[in-house]
């Protein structure tokens, strides 16, 4: 396998100074440095992904790039005695997809730091079903009860729920316990999250920034992947000492805010970085989405299986925000 040729997807800068995507075959001889050699059973479709095919996004340190930034797969060969032929890995964050080539590739050669061992309970299919959106929804999780949060607390709100960390996010909390207030932009999407388990659905136009700087203490805390201009509404609505797990930029990278919601109610604003997560953390969290953050109805949460040949109409699609939960891309 080693010296068989591969297909991957790659992003090369044009003479238009854009991304051309395309498929092309390669030997594992052109792949970077790195301890394990894997056979690449599936990747995801991230937001970051989408970013990534975008010059102007500044995300991929260099072109040309093999994107997806998550994969999962079965180790060929091992430099590295933590790991051994036939070991079912994953891999998300760090580098992959942006500075080292990622998933959207027969075979990956990463450095065994970067691989994660599959819980046992979960399938390579299942894993990139969570992915990167999934693990993010999970740490979002363990940060927020990190800071006290139970679910005897009041609701907890979720933003961008349709989206895949805002889903899994749904459905990992509900299942926990928690009360949970999905919003949402699709008003066509309202029943499938409430069989997530949403208890009430507000429409995103609710979370407007106009208003005074604090609302009625509304929700005891709020996973947010979107950001930007919702954010302070999210904020100027959490009971006091309660948190925001923040986690993506959506909807944009800066926001309007005061200082009031930390200063009089003591809410807590949590950054959420799934990159470069330590190992021990990453490792407790794979475990937890093996456990009790296991979503329920964990395959109905891949809206999409997709081929490489379609990955570049899904990266289209994410960053215009029609995709519902997660697609995968099946090597």
């Amino acid at each position: 396998m080693q010296d068989s040729p591969f297909r991957a997807l790659h992003a090369e800068l044009n003479a238009a100074g854009g991304i051309s995507l395309g498929i092309r075959e390669m030997t594992a001889g052109e792949l970077p440095a790195g301890e394990l050699l894997v056979k690449v059973a599936y990747s995801g479709v991230n937001f970051k992904d989408g970013l990534a095919s975008q010059p102007e996004s500044h995300v991929v340190a260099a072109y040309p790039m093999i994107l997806g930034i998550d994969l999962s797969g079965t180790v060929v060969s091992s430099a590295d005695p933590r790991f051994s032929e036939g070991d079912r890995i994953l891999v998300t964050g760090y580098g992959l997809g942006t500075g080292h080539f990622g998933g959207y590739s027969e075979l990956a050669r990463v450095p065994a730091d970067w691989a994660v061992p599959v819980p046992g309970g979960l399938s390579l299919k299942d894993v990139m079903a969570l992915g990167t959106a999934g693990f993010t929804a999970a740490l979002s999780v363990q940060r927020l009860e990190d800071n006290g949060l139970r679910p005897d607390q009041g609701p907890v709100l979720v933003t961008g729920a349709t989206g895949g960390v805002g889903s899994s996010a749904v459905s990992m909390l509900a299942g926990l316990g928690y009360d949970v207030t999905a919003s949402t932009g699709k008003s066509s999407e309202h029943a499938y999250l409430r069989a997530l388990g949403a208890k009430d659905v507000l429409p995103r136009e609710t979370l407007s920034t106009e208003g005074k700087p604090l609302r009625r203490e509304q929700y005891a805390a709020a996973v947010d992947p979107v950001g930007g201009a919702s954010l302070p509404y999210v904020l100027s609505t959490i009971r006091y000492g309660g948190s925001v797990a923040l986690s993506g930029l959506t909807g944009g990278g800066s926001f309007p805010a005061t200082v009031y919601p930390f200063i009089l109610r003591g809410v807590n604003l949590l950054g959420i970085d799934s990159v470069n997560c330590p190992e021990p953390l990453r490792r407790k969290i794979w475990e937890r989405l093996a456990g009790d953050l296991k979503p329920r109805g964990l395959a109905d949460m891949i809206q999409r299986e997709i081929t490489l040949e379609e990955v570049p109409a899904a990266l289209e699609d994410i960053l215009a925000g029609r995709m519902r939960g997660r697609a995968v891309v099946r090597l």
